[in-house]
C-alpha cells in the first residue's frame, strides 16, 4: 500500500471513494424473483431457497425453542458478556425514548404523542461468521420502544450458532426463524405459513438482503439500505500509528468489499500507518479478505495538505464509522456533521461500539449519513400530532385559513371554518 495525496486524486478515484454503493444493482432481478416466489409460495419457497443457497435442509423454520435452550446451555462467560452488552445497549437506548407532550399556544393546544409499531422483523446475519451483537442491536431497541411482537430471522445451518441464538433470546425476541438471505426479508415482509408478517424490517446483511429490503420497501417499511462496512480515521501527528492500523484491519476483516480509510495531514504518520499495515497483514486472520478490502479503490491512507482539507474529505466521505484520533478531537468533531457513529480518542476503537459500549452498530453506509442516522428507538415508533382549538383561537386563525384555502381553490375548507361562526 502507498500513501496517496488528496490533491492528486482523479475523477475515477474520487468516484470510488465518495460514491460507494451497496452493490445490489446486478442482482435486483434475481432478488425480485426470490421475493415474489416467497410471497406466492410461502414456506415451500423458503425451504427450496435454503437448500439452494445455504445447502441446508430446513425442517421446522421456527427455532424459538432452540434459542431458549441455547440461552440456558451457553458457556457462562459468554452469557455474562452477552448480558453485559445487552444491558449497556438497553441503557443507552432508554435515554432515546421520547415523551408525549401537549402545550398551549394562545388557545391552541398542540402536542405530539409516540406509539410503537405492533410487529417488526430483525434480520441477524450468519453464514461465514456469527453475529450475536447484531441480535442485540436490532432487538433491544425494538423492545425498549415497546414493540409488541419482535420477529428475528437468521440463516439456517446444520448446527445453528448457540451464541447468536442465546443473544436473540436475551434481547427479548418473541419468535425466531431459521431463514436467511433475500428469502428471509420476503418472509418477514409478506408472511408465510410459519413466519409472522411484520410492519417493518430492520438489520444489516449482505447485498442479497439489502436488495430484498429495496424490493419490499413500500409494502413494508425498512430502516435503510446498508452496504459493506466502512471506517474513516481522521488523525493528526499525535495519533499512534499502530492504533490506526489496528482499527483499519479490524474493519477490513468484515468483508472483502469493506472500505477502510485513514486521512491525515502528517506525512510521517501516514507513512508509519502504511508500514504497520504492510508488516501486520501477512499474519492476520482472514488475510485474503483483509488484503482485498485494503486494496480496494475505496480504501487507502491519504495525505491532506492541512487538517482543514482532511476534515472536508471526512465530511464528504460521510463514513459509517468515523474515528478521530487527534489532539483536539472535539474541535474536529464540531466541524463534521455527516457520520454514522463517531469514536473519539485513542482508546475508543470501533469494536467498542460494535459490541458493548451501548451505541447501535446498525449504521448508514455509502454516504447515507448525509441524509439519515443509524438504528435507534425512534426507528420503531410512530408519531401523531394532536390539537385542540377553542373558539377564540379558531377565530384568530380564521382569516389566515380561509384566505389560503380560497387561494388553493378549496372553498369547502374555508366554509368549514366560517360555518362555526354563523
Amino acid at each position: 500500500m502507498e500513501v496517496r495525496d488528496i490533491e492528486g486524486l482523479g475523477p475515477a478515484e474520487r468516484t470510488a471513494l465518495f460514491e460507494r454503493d451497496a452493490g445490489v444493482e446486478g442482482i435486483r432481478e434475481d432478488v425480485r424473483e426470490i421475493v415474489d416466489r416467497v410471497r406466492d409460495e410461502g414456506d415451500v419457497a423458503v425451504r427450496e431457497f435454503s437448500r439452494e443457497f445455504d445447502d441446508v435442509e430446513v425442517g421446522n423454520l421456527d427455532v424459538t425453542d432452540a434459542a431458549e435452550r441455547a440461552h440456558e446451555a451457553v458457556d457462562d462467560d459468554l452469557l455474562a458478556a452477552i448480558r453485559d452488552a445487552a444491558a449497556n445497549v438497553r441503557e443507552f437506548h432508554e435515554r432515546q425514548v421520547p415523551e408525549d407532550w401537549r402545550d398551549d399556544f394562545d388557545g391552541r393546544e398542540l402536542g405530539r404523542r409516540f406509539r410503537p409499531l405492533n410487529r417488526v422483523g430483525v434480520y441477524v446475519p450468519g453464514g461465514a461468521a456469527a453475529y450475536p451483537s447484531s441480535a442485540l442491536m436490532g432487538v433491544v431497541p425494538a423492545t425498549v420502544a415497546g414493540v409488541e411482537h419482535v420477529v428475528v430471522t437468521t440463516p439456517p445451518a446444520e448446527e445453528l450458532n448457540t451464541a447468536t441464538l442465546a443473544a436473540i433470546h436475551e434481547a427479548g425476541a418473541d419468535a425466531v426463524y431459521s431463514v436467511g438471505g433475500a428469502q428471509a426479508v420476503a418472509a418477514m415482509a409478506y408472511g408465510t405459513e410459519t413466519v409472522t408478517p411484520v410492519q417493518k424490517v430492520v438489520g444489516p446483511g449482505n447485498r442479497w438482503v439489502t436488495a430484498a429490503k429495496a424490493a419490499v420497501r413500500g409494502d413494508v417499511d425498512i430502516d435503510f439500505l446498508a452496504g459493506p462496512s466502512e471506517i474513516l480515521i481522521l488523525a493528526d501527528g499525535t495519533a499512534d500509528p499502530s492504533f490506526v492500523a489496528a482499527d483499519l484491519l479490524a474493519q477490513a476483516e468484515h468483508d472483502a468489499h469493506a472500505s477502510v480509510v485513514a486521512v491525515t495531514a502528517d506525512p510521517d504518520l501516514a507513512a508509519a500507518v502504511v508500514d504497520e499495515l504492510d508488516d501486520r497483514v501477512p499474519a492476520v486472520e482472514r488475510r485474503e479478505t483483509v488484503e482485498t478490502a485494503l486494496g480496494s479503490d475505496a480504501s487507502g491512507v491519504f495525505l491532506a495538505r492541512s487538517m482543514s482539507e482532511a476534515v472536508l474529505f471526512a465530511e464528504e466521505y460521510a463514513a459509517e464509522h468515523l474515528s478521530i484520533q487527534a489532539d483536539d478531537d472535539e474541535a474536529l468533531l464540531d466541524r463534521i456533521d455527516s457520520a454514522g457513529s463517531v469514536f473519539l480518542g485513542p482508546y475508543t476503537p470501533v469494536a467498542a461500539g460494535d459490541y458493548a459500549s451501548g451505541t447501535n452498530h446498525v449504521l448508514p453506509t455509502g454516504g447515507g449519513a448525509k441524509r439519515f442516522g443509524g438504528l435507534a428507538v425512534e426507528t420503531f415508533l410512530r408519531s401523531t400530532t394532536v390539537q385542540r382549538l377553542d373558539r377564540e383561537a379558531l377565530d384568530d386563525l380564521a382569516g389566515t385559513i380561509t384566505t389560503l384555502a380560497e387561494a388553493e381553490g378549496l372553498e369547502n375548507h374555508a366554509e368549514s371554518v366560517r360555518r362555526r361562526f354563523e
